[in-house]
């Protein structure tokens, strides 16, 4: 949905998976003290979303491509100020003090992993930042028809010298191929971006997304975009 609903109240009421459940069943019936509990706990967050932090590298005609797992210390200025441009403000709607954004990326950060905020690199260089998410697990669940494990996207190019080139086209293929690749389960990767945001609706068909639907949401009327696995992609 819209990226700032990650923290928001308006939430669905969850069926986790059962292997997602399992997880923490198979460390005993209660809350175990110290690590094994944490341990369990950082299973399940990573099985949601199969181990995001070990998808890559990819190489691209960019450079060489890599998503890296946000750390809050590290990433919230740069990811601030990448918020705070003005054609980035008018969609992802966290402009302010560093502290909004980095309240953002914390929510995520300890939820229950079924988002995952990423810096992407090109040759060790942050210049995009994305939100890997299980759709099927998300409010937009309520409004329009979700298969399990279909996985969502949100992504904003950082700087401006680098949109407009069709940077953006190319890492969202290269993204959506890391999903479909480690995710063997996904038949299908989603992205949901304002209509008004026509740059990021072309750079998603670029990608070889489809526009499958246009969907009102709360905040916004999003084009529905899909890219489903090929045949060829099949596992």
């Amino acid at each position: 949905m819209n990226p700032t609903d990650a923290s928001a109240d308006d939430t669905l009421d969850l069926h986790l998976p059962e292997e997602f459940l399992a997880l923490f069943r198979a460390e005993g019936d209660g809350p175990a003290a110290g690590d094994p509990a944490e341990a369990a706990t950082a299973r399940a967050r990573e099985d949601l979303l199969d181990g995001l932090a070990d998808w890559g590298p990819s190489d691209t005609p960019a450079g060489v491509f890599h998503l890296v797992p946000v750390d809050v210390e590290r990433d919230a200025a740069l990811v601030a100020r990448w918020m705070n441009d003005p054609a980035v403000a008018a969609y992802w709607e966290l402009t302010g003090p560093q502290n909004v954004t980095a309240d953002h990326l914390r929510a995520q950060l300890t939820g229950d992993g079924r988002s995952v905020p990423c810096l992407g690199t090109l040759d060790g260089v942050p210049v995009s930042y994305w939100e890997i998410y299980r759709a099927d697990l998300d409010p937009l669940a309520r409004y329009c028809p979700l298969r399990p494990h279909d996985t969502g996207v949100h992504v904003l190019i950082g700087e401006g010298a680098d949109r407009g080139r069709g940077l953006g086209t190319e890492l969202i293929r290269t993204v959506a191929d890391l999903v479909l690749a480690g995710r063997p389960a996904c038949t299908r990767v989603l992205a949901e971006p304002d209509v008004r945001n026509r740059s990021s609706v072309a750079a998603f068909l670029g990608a070889g997304f489809r526009l499958a639907a246009e969907v009102d949401l709360p905040a916004k009327r999003a084009a529905l975009m899909i890219r489903e696995r090929a045949v060829r992609e099949s596992p």
